[in-house]
């Protein structure tokens, strides 16, 4: 058996064994469990997304907002109580 060594953020690594204990796993058997569903689909078992931030539709946005700035064609928006 080969022993596998990684770095995790402490909060990370004790929310994990958390996890991993509620549901009767130790975190060795999690991280086989995802290595071998890894190597049998040839893919993360899950979906992987950027923050939607950085999108390009986000981004093209911003630049619109930016340059009706510059242009002085600002809209003023009031937030509506909700009750």
């Amino acid at each position: 058996m080969a022993t596998l060594s990684i770095r995790m953020n402490d909060d990370t690594k004790m929310a994990f064994e958390g996890f991993c204990e509620s549901v009767g796993l130790t975190v060795s058997a999690a991280v086989n469990m995802f290595a071998k569903v890894t190597v049998r689909e040839n893919r993360i078992p899950f979906e992987i997304s950027g923050d939607p931030f950085w999108s390009e539709e986000n981004q093209a946005r911003l630049k619109l907002s930016a340059e009706h700035a510059r242009h002085g064609k600002l809209t003023k928006h009031e937030i509506a109580e909700v009750g």
